[in-house]
Parts: C-alpha cells; structure tokens; sequence
C-alpha cells in the first residue's frame, strides 16, 4: 500500500475527534430539552470552529495523486494548484505501479495514478476483481520511461543473464511487470531477485549479482554516481518484442560515465499514463476530478515548461483495452485534435488553436490561388518527365485540399467565440 499516501489521506479526510468541543456542543444543542428544565446554551469554542474552517478550506478541492517517485507528480501539482481552480494535488509516494492502480481503485483519498502501460495490460489479463475496467479512466499518455539492463563486466548480452541472479525490484513495481514481460519474449530465464533498486546496485558493485533492471525516465538518479573503473555498462535489448515497447537508444549525453559517445545503447521505452478513478457523475468526488482534468489541458504550456520529458507525449494517443475520462475526451473533441496533426502538437505546446492553425499554414486568397497555379501550368508545360507531371500534379492537388480544410478548422474555431 501507499502508506504515506494512507497517513495523508487519513488525516485528510478523518473524522473529527469525538471529544472536539465544537461538533459535542452543536450536537447536544440539537437534543429534545426536558421540559422541566431550563434549556442550557453552550459556548462555541473560537479555536474550534477556526480549525473546523480551516480543516474545510484545505479539502475542499483537494485530491490524491499517486505514483513511483513523485518528482512528475509534484510537477503537476505545482503547474495546476492556484486559487482560481480551486484545486490541490497531494502527491503520494507509491509501493509499486501495480499496487498503484489497485490503491486509486480502492485506498480513500486517492483520485489518480500514474502507471505504465503494460502494467494496465497486466491488469487487464489479471484482474484484482471483476469488471476493473469499470474503474478506472484514463486521462492521457504521458512520457515514456527507458528500460536500463545494468551488468557486471562478465555480462556482455543479455543471453548471457540465463541462469544468473538478476533484480527485477520489487513484485509490485513497473520494472517488475516490464522485466518480466521482456525477459519472456527473448527467452531468457535468470534468477530472479526483488530487492530495491538502490540495495541491488550495492550488491551488483560487490559481485553478489549479475545484473539489475531499471524501469525509468532517463537519466536516472541511480546511476548518476557510478564511476568508469567499475566496470558497470548497459546491455542492449533488441529481438522480437511485444509492439507496445517502442525502440529507443541510450547514448552518451544521458550517462557521460556509462556510455562512450561512439557506442550507443539500444533499449526499449514503455508509455505512461494518467488514470483517474471513476467517480458516479453526481458526486462531489467527480466534480473534483473533473475540475483538475480540465485545468490539466488548459495548462499544458505549463507543465510541458516544466522538464524535458513533458513535451514528449501526445494527449491525442489512446490507451487501448481502455475508456476515456468523459472530460479528457470533450476536450479533445471541442479542440477537434488528431493524432500527429499540426493543431494537435501545437495544442499540447499551449498554443492558442486560433493561432496555431493559422500559423501552420495560411490559406491564399483566389488571386494568389490564380497565380500559383498559373505558375504550375507553366512549368507543367516544360519538357519534363509524364511521371513528374503527374505527381506534381497530385501534390498540387493535395495542396488545395489542404488548404481547404484548413480554412473550415479556422473558422470552426473562430466560431466558438
């Protein structure tokens, strides 16, 4: 379990104390008097009642977020948090990506987690319950974090883990899940350890294992400190693995000390992503939730300003196997996003729509329409190759259509004010 995340919570959402001298004499106000005797009115205590009011303005808009490691969600904390929206992210520190997911499905106090992908996938294939997917809504992708095989110097591939002690972390974190699934496909068995990370690298120094796996966003604060003379590298993860695992490479500017400039790493990412718990539509609980999603994309400037990973993701990207929160997708219906589209990039950058689309190209007037195509009818009227011809003339034929649509996307947009 989460457990700072259930001593915040707690505190958060606890009743009050049952000797709190405030709510014992509202309560006993509100009892049927004898009538024999003389109705006795109590004191409201001042300090009482400025912490019941204080204790109200801290919660209300309040929500929990958690996560592994919590350097991303202090980020989104930071960037949404303001007296406007009237919202406060507590970012919690979770046991593991898997025990993530159950805890915002089950632990008070929790709204949302951020979890990887095959880590959904895993859920998906091993439900804690029946009908998860009820549960859970999934708000965006987020960035990716790089899969780090770190081996001794006997280890030169990963074939040669066969056998030997490995760490996968923890049996409830993402690099666990990761591990395992990889390991699988290029079909290799080690001896597998779950120790935490930074104890692992310890014995990895000493010789006492092999090698050790590391699922995060690169470069890791774990490997900042290790030093050339120690023989410590990266093995390359390449062969057939499951498609959602993209290609990526670890190279010299992420780890100085770990990576010569000339032989880079090549590895796999897996996706991330913000999940929300589905609150029923009326409740209190949900106009929270919504709340924050709703300021997540209004403030995608500032959270992609934050760190380098941001601007990686796509909001358009959707998670497969799972449903949309409904505000995340009215956003992205209102701002008529696709994936991969030049509005949609310029969206997530925090661009204005109305000036993202028509700076992405803008629509000629019939005179100077006129114009370029006479300027294409003459050079069409060249000695040039037929096939050149023709597809000269289909890219100019793609150009107008273009401009077409662009022009409806401006003016959709200009419409909505």
């Amino acid at each position: 379990m989460a457990f700072c995340g259930l001593l915040a919570s707690t505190q958060a959402w606890a009743d009050s104390p049952q000797n709190d001298q405030f709510q014992t004499d509202q309560f006993q106000d509100d009892q049927p008097q004898p009538k024999h005797k003389k109705r006795v009115v109590h004191r409201v205590d001042p300090a009482a009642q400025l912490r019941h009011t204080m204790r109200d303005e801290i919660n209300n808009g309040l929500l929990g977020i958690v996560s592994e490691g919590t350097d991303y969600t202090v980020d989104l904390a930071l960037a949404l948090t303001s007296e406007q929206n009237h919202l406060r992210l507590l970012p919690i520190a979770g046991a593991g990506a898997l025990q993530n997911a159950k805890d915002v499905m089950l632990a008070h106090g929790i709204d949302f987690a951020i979890v990887q992908t095959d880590v959904l996938d895993e859920i998906k294939r091993n439900p804690p319950f029946p009908g998860v997917e009820k549960y859970l809504r999934y708000v965006t992708k987020l960035y990716d974090q790089e899969l780090h095989v770190l081996a001794g110097p006997d280890i030169q591939s990963i074939d040669d883990l066969r056998g030997k002690k490995i760490n996968f972390g923890l049996r409830d974190s993402g690099t666990y899940t990761t591990a395992t699934t990889i390991f699988k496909a290029l079909g290799v068995e080690p001896d597998v350890t779950n120790l935490p990370q930074p104890i692992a690298l310890d014995r990895l120094r000493r010789g006492e294992i092999s090698g050790l796996v590391y699922v995060a966003t690169k470069p890791s604060r774990l490997f900042q400190d290790i030093r050339p003379d120690e023989n410590l590298h990266f093995l390359p993860i390449t062969g057939n693995l499951p498609p959602n695992y993209t290609a990526v490479t670890i190279t010299s500017d992420d780890y100085p000390e770990l990576v010569s400039k000339d032989a880079p790493v090549e590895t796999v990412a897996v996706g991330t992503v913000l999940v929300a718990y589905n609150w029923p539509t009326k409740s209190e609980r949900y106009q929270r939730v919504n709340g924050f999603v709703q300021a997540f994309f209004a403030n995608l400037k500032e959270i992609k300003a934050r760190r380098p990973k941001w601007k990686d993701f796509d909001v358009t990207a959707s998670v497969s196997g799972w449903t949309r929160f409904p505000a995340a997708e009215e956003w992205l219906k209102k701002a008529e996003l696709t994936p991969g589209t030049a509005t949609a990039r310029s969206a997530e950058s925090g661009s204005d729509s109305r000036q993202a689309t028509s700076q992405a190209q803008i629509p000629l007037d019939p005179e100077q329409r006129d114009a370029l195509f006479r300027e294409f009818a003459a050079y069409q009227r060249n000695p040039v190759d037929p096939k050149q011809r023709e597809a000269l003339f289909r890219d100019f034929a793609e150009y107008q259509k273009r401009q077409h649509q662009i022009i409806i996307a401006f003016r959709g947009t200009a419409s909505d004010h």
